[in-house]
């Protein structure tokens, strides 16, 4: 990590890059229309884009072919960054999980890390929640939308909102007792195989406590055979973030030169008023509870939790998903913050499959908006619901990109709010998936400075380059 210091930080690097994305992106969203694409002898966009016959793009000449495939190119590096931090995203999780576990040795301590792993996460949760709730209901962001705004968007994305309407219903079929059991895989290979992240912590977790219970001369082998797997993937993790500032430049310029900025504008109340209560958990709840956690000749400041925090933050906004940044959040928790390894390889992978407090807060709001937008005024008690709902489906949302947005129909259903409203918050969603993510993956690195901090093992000096 001190390679740093020869230059600039990669972190400045990767929000540098993210800045010139947007620029980018937004200027290409502008004015490439298709009149440029006209020019270059395309008459048809969308077949030449993906390499379909056209007898309008027949006059299409060499410079809108290298334009294509520059497009493609950044696609490319895209979609190849997040996909090799996705391969990594399950070994590290499971090789991480089945370290801290077995290394505790004492199924009493591990029980006392786990009881505070499992408070914080659920005081960060209900306190993000309840905030929440508040802005919704007196910010009341769907109040600002106009009605030719709300049927535009609509329209726009109601076959999207109708596939994941669809999709939470299977989700919802199976029951709480289904679900529940089916954190248990039947087959554990299998789970490895599809990046069943809930499975995959759940094999990890009682294979570390099985190793706990046999001699210590016995789990010595396969705890040093999965130290050494951790310790390849950690490198693989330093080795991909050196590319990190160029995948993150070609995810945002494709995204903004998809979307444009124009939907931001019409729900603009509805994204200030999630990414407002996002803040105040990130740089209010979560600055107070580790100050109140941490020993005194040692507080874990703000200056410091965000500067230790900062590459997997902008990572974490760039990809939107906190299972493909769970490596980076590992790595900065222990090089950058000092949190012990044992307790960061612990309490990390279980927060990217139960600590959401982003997702929950930005469930609450969501559903409070579109209950404004369709003018249904929800009693004391559906609030309430709304809040407890949305905490427990949270806990169950993948670390993926847009699964919020699965959820959130669950959540709408149970207090009769339209489920097609779902097409008007896939307008932003991205945006805002980014923006919660960052919270979710802070979330986690919070729960390790807090059990850290209470059992007298946070470390004082740190690397922050």
């Amino acid at each position: 990590m001190n390679a740093g210091r020869r230059g600039i930080a990669l972190h400045w690097k990767v929000i540098i890059a993210l800045v010139l994305g947007v620029a980018v992106g937004a200027i290409v969203h502008e004015f490439w229309t298709a009149s440029a694409w006209s020019a270059l002898g395309v008459g048809n966009p969308a077949a030449f884009r993906t390499h379909k016959p056209s007898e309008a793009n027949l006059d299409a000449g060499t410079a809108a072919t290298l334009l294509r495939l520059v497009s493609e190119l950044n696609d490319f590096v895209g979609r190849f960054f997040l996909q090799t931090l996705r391969f990594i995203a399950v070994p590290i999780v499971l090789f991480s999980l089945i370290i801290a576990v077995a290394g505790v040795g004492d199924l009493r301590k591990l029980g006392r890390i786990g009881v505070k792993t499992l408070l914080c996460f659920g005081f960060t949760l209900i306190v993000a929640v309840a905030i929440a709730v508040l802005l919704g209901k007196f910010v009341a962001p769907g109040t600002f939308v106009s009605e030719a705004a709300r049927a535009q968007i609509l329209d726009q994305y109601s076959g999207e909102a109708a596939q994941r309407v669809q999709t939470a219903h299977q989700l919802k079929d199976q029951g709480v007792w289904a679900y529940l059991l089916g954190i248990i895989p039947t087959n554990p290979f299998s789970a490895i195989a599809n990046a069943q992240m809930m499975q995959v912590v759940a094999s990890a977790f009682l294979l570390g406590v099985g190793l706990t219970l046999i001699p210590k001369e016995r789990a010595a082998p396969v705890v040093a055979f999965c130290e050494g797997l951790a310790e390849a993937v950690m490198a693989l993790v330093r080795l991909i973030m050196f590319v990190a500032p160029i995948a993150v430049f070609c995810l945002i310029a494709q995204f903004v030169a998809t979307v444009g900025m124009g939907a931001l504008k019409s729900v603009l109340a509805y994204c200030l008023c999630v990414v407002g209560g996002l803040a105040i958990v990130l740089f209010i709840e979560y600055p107070a509870l580790m100050y109140i956690c941490t020993p005194k000749g040692n507080r874990m400041t703000p200056g410091r939790f965000f500067r230790g925090m900062a590459p997997a933050a902008t990572l974490a906004f760039s990809s939107s998903s906190s299972s493909a940044t769970l490596p980076v959040t590992i790595q900065c928790a222990r090089d950058r913050l000092g949190v012990p390894a044992d307790i960061a390889n612990f309490v990390c992978p279980i927060g990217t499959t139960l600590n959401m407090d982003g997702t929950a807060l930005y469930q609450v709001i969501s559903v409070l908006f579109l209950a404004q937008l369709y003018g249904i005024e929800l009693t004391l008690a559906q609030h309430i619901t709304v809040g407890i709902m949305a905490a427990v489906v949270a806990v169950g949302t993948p670390g993926l990109p847009g699964a919020s947005v699965i959820m959130m129909a669950i959540v709408l259903e149970s207090v009769g709010v339209p489920t097609e409203g779902i097409a008007i918050v896939l307008a932003v969603d991205r945006v805002l998936d980014m923006s919660r993510t960052i919270v979710n993956v802070s979330g986690d690195a919070v729960a390790c400075v807090v059990v850290a901090g209470t059992e007298g093992t946070l470390a004082k000096e740190t690397v922050t380059a």
